[in-house]
């Protein structure tokens, strides 16, 4: 039996939590949490809420600690901290920062003799071992990722700091005809206008001017002013009712050819559609804890991305099993 641990208990946390459940091979220790401990009820009988105060004192009950916290100020000192004394994954997902991530949280890996695998999730994760297997295997060609249909948790809050309003989710959408345009092999040079479409569905406080609203959205730096953005005014009630849910997903794309002169054209693509962005990343995250647990097992020490694990580590099944079922 894994025994696992869970420092932050917010959707990804609870995501952990409920992906426990379906690994027989794990066993949930104990959630640790910033919050008052009585105040965090658990889904699962039985296992006990901690302050993070009381983490270290666990460090021989637990044999991967799993990070729930966000990328941009909790994991950055957290998973070097933590991996002290724990093996841990984390699901670090700022692209830009992940190298001095990397180098942080190895350094520290490796003087604890303690495994860590850092930015795994969807994107980072899952989606870039398909596009390193699209470079692999066809060397000439193009990547092409896309997102969405899904709700953006970092353009949604942008939203919801414009001064009028009240509440907001913002929806990130593939252009259709830019990824129809991979689709047929014609390898186009897609401008970031090109390939997504923002929508946004906002609250407005009570007198709040909407047409004020709507124009600092569209013609926010960084969010929405390099994109085509709709603005919809609704309701509380609407909001709650039509769009409480967390559902995200989208495509990585290869196309390229092979033959001496190019002839024959390909297109590898993989695609995620899915319900809740944050249960699905905690599946994602369960899978490698077990991994982790089992590379440090074998001696294999430091900081590792999703490019370093061999697939048979994720699985609960024998190597023999694997062959005879899988291969």
């Amino acid at each position: 039996m894994i025994r696992i641990g869970i420092l932050g208990y917010g959707n990804l946390g609870k995501g952990v939590e409920s992906a426990i459940r379906q690994n027989t091979d794990m066993g949930l220790v104990g959630v640790f949490t910033r919050r008052a401990p009585e105040s965090v009820i658990l889904k699962t009988e039985g296992v006990s809420v901690y302050h993070t105060d009381q983490l270290i004192e666990k460090k021989d009950e637990i044999d991967v600690l799993i990070l729930c916290g966000g990328s941009a100020t909790d994991l950055p000192v957290q998973t070097p901290e933590y991996v002290k004394y724990f093996n841990v994954v984390d699901s670090f997902d700022t692209h830009a920062k992940i190298p001095e991530h990397y180098e942080n949280v190895n350094q520290a890996a490796k003087s604890a003799e303690k495994t860590a695998l850092i930015s795994i999730g969807w994107d980072p994760g899952m989606f870039s071992v398909n596009r390193l297997y699209g470079n692999v295997i066809l060397p000439e060609g193009k990547d092409y990722t896309f997102w969405g249909k899904g709700v953006s948790q970092g353009h949604s809050d942008a939203i919801r700091r414009v001064e009028g309003v009240l509440d907001g989710k913002q929806y990130t959408i593939p252009v259709e005809e830019a990824l129809e345009s991979v689709r047929r092999g014609e390898n186009p040079e897609l401008t970031t206008r090109q390939k997504h479409l923002r929508e946004c569905f906002v609250v407005a406080k009570e007198g709040a001017d909407t047409r004020k609203i709507e124009e600092e959205i569209k013609n926010m730096p960084n969010y929405f002013a390099d994109y085509d953005t709709t603005v919809h005014f609704i309701t509380k009630e609407e909001l709650e009712r039509d769009h409480s849910s967390i559902p995200h997903g989208g495509f990585v794309l290869r196309s390229g050819v092979t033959g001496f002169n190019g002839e024959n054209k390909h297109l590898i693509e993989y695609r995620l559609k899915l319900d809740s962005n944050p249960e699905f990343t905690a599946s994602v995250i369960v899978a490698y804890a077990r991994a982790a647990y089992r590379m440090n097992q074998e001696g294999i020490v430091g900081c590792k991305t999703i490019f370093d694990v061999a697939p048979a580590y994720l699985s609960p099944l024998s190597g023999e099993q694997l062959r005879k079922e899988l291969l």
